[in-house]
């Protein structure tokens, strides 16, 4: 039930990002999230593509430093306290969140939020058991 994520280490310098993005744009990769965490020397580039092994390819034959990481992603309400409900669901059941972004969903009414956490199987099973749809790589990616 995971989804594949790209991380890219960037050296925390300008026009990094805009170097990675073109990458991508110039290779036929439209990103479909993006994060991006910082320190003083270094960034960590987090993006959702439709073909992540495609992208993985083409970043690390640039020269990047990369890897694929499962992550989940799930269906929340695009109204204050969507994400705040999936995130005490996972509280409760003292599971951990490593990360978390979130995104519009084309769907009207829906956004989707990407999460890595401690436990994958036990957070899938406990989020459905809340009524929280986990999403496939496919529904995440549709237009």
């Amino acid at each position: 039930m995971s989804v594949e994520q790209i991380s890219v280490f960037l050296e925390n310098k300008s026009g990094q990002l805009a170097d990675v993005c073109t990458v991508l744009a110039e290779n036929g990769m439209n990103l479909r999230a993006l994060s991006i965490a910082d320190t003083k020397e270094y960034g960590i580039l987090r993006v959702i593509v439709p073909n992540a092994e495609g992208a993985l390819k083409v970043l690390r034959g640039a020269g990047y430093t990369c890897k694929i990481t499962p992550v989940l992603a799930v269906e929340i309400d695009d109204r204050p306290g969507g994400m705040a409900r999936a995130l005490q669901v996972l509280s409760a059941a003292g599971i951990s969140v490593e990360y978390a972004y979130a995104f519009i969903s084309h769907k009207a009414g829906c956004a989707h939020m990407i999460l890595r956490v401690s436990d994958m199987e036990e957070t899938v099973g406990t989020l459905e058991r809340a009524g929280i749809p986990i999403l496939e790589t496919d529904a995440l990616l549709e237009n």
